[in-house]
């Protein structure tokens, strides 16, 4: 259902309803929209976020500044880090219960080493995937599923490892009106900038530092 949901979104262009440039020439109505429906907007906005992680669909970033647009900095940090963090849970969930026996079965000796070594250090390797955007997001939430990383840790690491980037895209959106001004939609290389880079890489690499110092505990003292 998830992967058909996916295709849908291609075959139909429904990506045309949801751009910067759509967000940006609509602006005020969502505004207004928000200030006479308070609860169903927010409602409207956690499900629809939900919907776009569970289905993988890249809409995330334009979301993710739409709510900063509308509901400001701490709120829309806040739906968007719970909607998000549902919607990636269920395509774990749906991961692992569809694939994930099947594909552990068959990959073979590597794919258990592997499998053993992240869950040995999955609290680590995870946050770091979801600090630092590496990968796409939708690739996160499924290879840790046929890893068989435990849910309670996904969750965790999931929600804690997306509150940086996610407060990045929703301050941009909560100055989005001054930014249309300027003739300028921001996308993923807003990551590049040495403000918004060097703290995500931090503490990636403080997420590191356990895998670190149990390598070091493992290795045999010298002569």
């Amino acid at each position: 259902m998830l992967v058909a949901g996916l295709v849908a979104f291609f075959a139909f262009d429904l990506g045309r309803f949801v751009s910067p440039m759509v967000l940006a020439s609509n602006c005020d109505a969502l505004e207004a929209w928000v200030d006479a429906h308070p609860v169903l907007s927010r409602g409207t906005y956690a499900a629809a976020y939900f919907l776009a992680i569970a289905f993988s669909l890249p809409v995330g970033v334009v979301l993710t500044i739409g709510g900063g647009l509308v509901f400001g900095l701490l709120e829309g940090t806040a739906i968007t880090v719970l909607a998000a963090t549902a919607g990636a849970l269920a395509v774990f969930l749906a991961a692992r219960s569809a694939v994930g026996d099947t594909l552990r079965r068959r990959a073979g000796p590597f794919a258990k080493a592997l499998e053993r070594g992240f869950r040995e250090n999955a609290v680590s390797y995870l946050l770091v995937l979801r600090l630092v955007p590496l990968f796409p997001f939708w690739l996160v939430n499924i290879v840790p599923a046929l890893l068989g990383v435990p849910a309670r840790t996904y969750v965790i690491t999931t929600f804690l490892g997306i509150i940086p980037g996610t407060f990045v895209f929703v301050s941009v959106g909560n100055g989005l009106e001054t930014i249309i001004d300027r003739g300028q939609i921001p996308g993923l290389e807003i990551f590049l900038e040495p403000s918004v880079l060097v703290p995500i890489v931090g503490l990636a690499a403080l997420a590191l530092v356990p895998v670190a110092y149990k390598r070091m505990r493992r290795r045999p003292p010298g002569p």
